[in-house]
């Protein structure tokens, strides 16, 4: 019996191959597409961008338009490098901390703080100046081992309630901001013993129950509109230094004397005619500073050589506007030319104190100024 041969072609052979080879890579190239348009890959993408971008130190406005997050590997690179430009940016501020309690930020490229922020709050002190940041958000109560709070030379316009529950603050620094207000609740922060709210230009009171206050050692509200000594300040038994210069005082109040402990008085730059007589009852008053363009009486015993006190008048000479000046470069800005005046008035007071070992006869200072 003979035996049956079965003949292939192998064209044959070959084309069901390749027919079955074009089919799983058109297979796979369907599984491909469809993953791509998964909404599950589309949201696994737009984590692990959004935790690069806060790994970074990258503000979420930045990344985000009209609340959809762009993925865009080469808007991170453009962030990235303009970061990296920057040398006031996260990144390096972090490298220049030596401590890891405490947080910096500056630079007017910031307008808002970064949303990894809200994740450490084991910080002890936040270091933030010299932004376009407004707001200061309310998590800011999770910080409960906050020290200091620091944050002049910015464009914050209101602080939060919440920051009465900061037991721990010894210091705040809101200085030259556009604050018109500070909290109540500022008054629950039994502990606070410097308060610097100078340079706000449009703050003219500070809440009754700041009175709660008794650790303040420190408070300067220069700088602003305030027509009187505010009430809580008095009541700030233990306050040593009070700077409210730069107002619109016309007198002080009869029991100023209440601030037993009271060392240093600023009252420069303000409408003053007169000193009340109960001023020879501040025993531990060393520094007093008075602007002169207004003063026409004062108890003669403040300038007996047997007082503790430095006495310093500053007559203001006003400028002429019409002796050729621009409007514009006297009104360059009204914040810068106050911080002017606060360092001016830092350095002379630290040359005062460097010169406590000359006799008693040259510590009573008095001369014209024209700032």
């Amino acid at each position: 019996m003979g035996h049956k041969v079965v003949v292939f072609d192998i064209s044959v052979v070959r084309a069901l191959w390749e027919t079955r080879v074009k089919k799983h890579k058109a297979w796979q190239k369907k599984e491909a597409e469809r993953l791509e348009k998964s909404a599950l890959e589309k949201i696994k993408e737009e984590w692990n961008f959004v935790a690069e971008c806060r790994r970074k130190g990258i503000p979420q406005a930045q990344y985000c338009k009209n609340g959809f997050i762009d993925t865009s590997v080469r808007l991170l690179e453009k962030i990235e490098r303009n970061s990296l430009s920057r040398p006031s940016s996260l990144a390096k501020d972090r490298g220049k901390q030596s401590n890891p309690f405490v947080f910096e930020l500056s630079g007017e490229h910031w307008k808002e703080l970064p949303d990894s922020l809200k994740e450490q709050t084991h910080l002890k002190e936040w270091h933030i100046s010299n932004t376009l940041i407004q707001i200061i958000p309310t998590y800011i109560e999770l910080f409960q081992a906050m020290r200091i709070l620091d944050l002049p030379k910015n464009q914050i316009s209101c602080l939060p309630a919440e920051i009465g529950r900061l037991k721990n603050l010894k210091e705040l620094n809101v200085s030259f901001n556009h604050l018109k207000s500070i909290p109540p609740e500022l008054g629950d922060c039994e502990n606070l013993e410097r308060l610097d709210c100078s340079g706000n230009l449009e703050l003219m009171e500070l809440p009754f129950e700041l009175s709660n206050l008794k650790q303040v050692t420190f408070v300067d509200i220069s700088a602003n509109k305030f027509s009187s000594v505010p009430i809580c300040v008095l009541r700030m038994s233990n306050l040593q230094w009070l700077d409210i210069s730069n107002n619109n005082l016309n007198d002080l109040p009869q029991d100023i004397d209440r601030l037993e402990e009271l060392q240093s008085f600023l009252l420069y730059k303000n409408k003053l005619t007169y000193l009340p007589y109960c001023m020879l009852n501040l025993k531990k008053l060393t520094l007093l500073v008075v602007s002169g363009d207004h003063l026409v009486e004062l108890p003669t015993a403040l300038c007996d050589s047997s007082t503790p006190l430095k006495f310093i008048s500053l007559m203001d000479n006003p400028i002429d506007k019409a002796q050729g000046q621009d409007d514009d470069e006297i009104m360059e800005s009204e914040q810068e030319r106050q911080h002017f005046d606060k360092e001016f008035m830092k350095a002379y007071i630290e040359d005062l104190k460097e010169r406590e070992s000359v006799p008693s006869y040259t510590t009573k200072v008095s001369f014209s100024l024209q700032l």
